[in-house]
Formats: structure tokens, C-alpha cells, sequence
């Protein structure tokens, strides 16, 4: 079975609900060798001031977490690989990608997922991103600002949960299909392989009407145009979620022909047999 998860999230990031430690036991208890820490960098919901609740979303304390988790790195070796990463949430200002790469030269995380988390103004995530807007137009939406994303000015390793518009997305019919959108999709995929980035296979998809995201019919294509590199995220923000249907994604995975994870560090890469 998978023993990695590179997505998590503690109480560093504003929406993460339990500790550094905390996530970390869990990880060992239910037998991860490789265990990755992704804290949100919210620069985007910085930029155009977004809220949750009415409130606004407090900034990560960078320096207090790279100290908390390099400091947690030494006290668990010889118990399980710890990895310090970062989340990155993609806006398209140029001033934003800067402040991302001056961040990730500063501080100098293990690896950076590259995640796309608002789109026409709005957090995807959230159920009213649907509102008057038909599929069709939400997804596409999204799925350019996700093709436009992997041109970022900063660097990353991992293009993280495609298909996050439709996690509380309030259409009958939820899903994210290849089929409905093979174009952009298809664009996004090919330059994912020609970038050499890494494709997330992330298992938090709520109620998208699919298992991890992406769904197998992009995985599938994504193998068709010559990607290899797959990483597994449960995008847990408390230990209930830690490693979560790892081994669905591994069964689908090995199901296409995905014969390895891909682990990124520090610019080198880590092959892990499925």
C-alpha cells in the first residue's frame, strides 16, 4: 500500500485543525514511511482580500513554521521521513508570484504544491462559486486558470487536485469529466509533461462524485500523453483524514499502468514503487 502523503495541513495554516505532532503520530500509526507537510501560502486570498465566514483570513507565520517543522523533522528521525513543504495558492498577478518566490528562496521548502484556489474573484471551494453560472462556464473557468497556473513565476513541483471547483459544487451532476472538457484538459496534461511537473492524485474530493481527484479518465489520458510522475495527497487538516483512501488511488493507479510515486526534494526526486 501507499505510504506517502505529501498534502497535509496543521493548525499552521488557518484552516488546518490539529497539531504539528498530532498529524505527525497519526501519519506513523497508520504505517506512512514518507510524510509531507504542505502549509497554506495564501497570497492570492491576500491580493484580493478574501474572507471566510465574514472573516478575514489570517496570514501563515513563515518563520514560525519552517522553525516548527525542521525542529519536528529532528525529533521524529529514526520514526518516519518527514518532508517540509509548501502550498502555494496560484493567483495571476505578477506581484504575488513574486512574493511566492521570494518565500520559497527564503525559507526553501522541500517541495511546493502549485494549487489553483480562486477563480472569478472567488474561492472554487465554496458552494456559491456556482451561483448563477452554469457548469460549463464554472469549470472552464477554473480549468484555464489551472492551465495558466503551470506558467507560474515561481518554482514548483506538483500541480495539486484538478478538479477542486467540484468539491462542493452544487450541480446535479457534480463531476469533472474528461470528456466535457478534453480540450483545456488535454493542454493542461501536455504541459504538465513537458514541464516535468507532477501530477497530484489528491483523495479530498467531498462530494465531486469522484474518488480522488483527478477522476481516472484523466489520469487515464494523462498516462495516454506520456505522464509518469503521480504523487498521493488526502489534503487531511486533522488526523482523521491522514493517508486517507490511499489504497484506492494505489489499486487505480497500478489499474492504468502507474508503476511509482514520484517524491520531490529540494530539486531531486525519489522514485517509490506502487
Amino acid at each position: 500500500m501507499i505510504e506517502t502523503d505529501l498534502h497535509t495541513h496543521s493548525f499552521f495554516s488557518a484552516d488546518g485543525r490539529c497539531s504539528l505532532d498530532d498529524l505527525i503520530g497519526q501519519a506513523i500509526s497508520v504505517g506512512l514511511r514518507q510524510f509531507g507537510i504542505s502549509e497554506h501560502f495564501n497570497y492570492d486570498y491576500d491580493r484580493l482580500h478574501l474572507e471566510i465566514d465574514g472573516e478575514p483570513v489570517p496570514p501563515i507565520d513563515e518563520a514560525a513554521y519552517f522553525a516548527a517543522a525542521r525542529a519536528a523533522r529532528e525529533r521524529y528521525a529514526g520514526k518516519i521521513d518527514l518532508y517540509i513543504g509548501a502550498e502555494f495558492g496560484y493567483d495571476h498577478d505578477p506581484r504575488t508570484q513574486e512574493r511566492y518566490e521570494r518565500t520559497r528562496k527564503t525559507y526553501r521548502p522541500d517541495y511546493v504544491i502549485n494549487s489553483v484556489h480562486t477563480c472569478l474573484g472567488a474561492d472554487c471551494y465554496f458552494p456559491h462559486y456556482c451561483d448563477g453560472r452554469s457548469k460549463a462556464f464554472a469549470y472552464n473557468a477554473y480549468l484555464y486558470r489551472v492551465l495558466e497556473s503551470l506558467d507560474a513565476a515561481y518554482e514548483y513541483d506538483i500541480v495539486a487536485h484538478i478538479g477542486y471547483c467540484s468539491r462542493n459544487a452544487t450541480y446535479p451532476d457534480p463531476k469533472l469529466r474528461y470528456a466535457d472538457f478534453a480540450d483545456v484538459l488535454d493542454e493542461i496534461l501536455r504541459r504538465i509533461v513537458a514541464k516535468n511537473k507532477i501530477l497530484e492524485v489528491n483523495t479530498s474530493s467531498r462530494t465531486a462524485g469522484s474518488p480522488f481527484l483527478p477522476d481516472t479518465d484523466i489520469l487515464c489520458r494523462y498516462f495516454e500523453l506520456g505522464g509518469r510522475a503521480v504523487s498521493f495527497g488526502s489534503d487531511a487538516h486533522d488526523t482523521a483524514r491522514v493517508g486517507e483512501k490511499r489504497d484506492v488511488a494505489e489499486g487505480a493507479l497500478r489499474a492504468i499502468g502507474f508503476t511509482h510515486l514520484t517524491l520531490p526534494c529540494r530539486g531531486k526526486r525519489v522514485l517509490l514503487p506502487l
